[in-house]
């Protein structure tokens, strides 16, 4: 029965741990802008990072995916401006594991002696958020935000990174021209 007490914890203990390293993707956009009339992208902002290759591989990845959408990259008079935000903060998770319960749980006396042990896991969550402007407005008309538990591997990171793109601008609404 002990077992069985402790198996379901350290199950349940992981299921939420699963959970806090998801990655989340989100995406809006402005419903009156009309992104058939979108043809050239710049970028007026690029995300201040710590690690340089993560910059240029966020501006890859988006040039990239806005390309695969139809959108040509030129470097002044374009139709969408491109602001990226990168950020990190550590996070924290407690897990506390019980044994020795002593008979089990008591009728009017609580439980009997018992022996607890927690422990505090940190991590680094990085969020980016890319926002795209209409440039001849200067108004908002798409964003797309990412967060995820960063990895203690640059590799695993990246592929992180490319997939949270991947899934923002698998929402950008390039297909569909919106006019009121």
């Amino acid at each position: 029965m002990q077992k069985l007490r402790l198996t379901a914890t350290f199950g349940l203990a992981m299921v939420i741990a699963t959970a806090a390293f998801a990655q989340k993707v989100t995406t809006d956009h402005a419903k009156d802008a009309n992104f058939g009339a979108y043809k050239t992208f710049m970028w007026i902002k690029e995300p201040k990072t710590t690690n340089p290759m993560a910059k240029q591989r966020i501006v890859d990845d988006v040039n990239a995916a806005l390309t695969a959408k139809g959108l040509t990259l030129v470097t002044s008079d374009a139709d969408i401006a491109i602001a990226a935000h990168a950020a990190t903060r550590e996070e924290h998770t407690l897990q506390t594991f019980y044994d020795g319960f002593d008979g089990g749980w008591r009728w009017r006396g609580g439980f009997g002696p018992a022996t607890a042990t927690t422990t505090i896991n940190s991590y680094e969550v990085g969020t980016l958020v890319v926002d795209l402007f209409d440039a001849s407005t200067r108004e908002t008309v798409w964003r797309g935000t990412a967060t995820k538990t960063l990895s203690d591997k640059p590799e695993k990171n990246a592929r992180s990174l490319n997939e949270a793109i991947d899934k923002m601008f698998r929402a950008y609404p390039s297909s569909r021209a919106t006019t009121h």
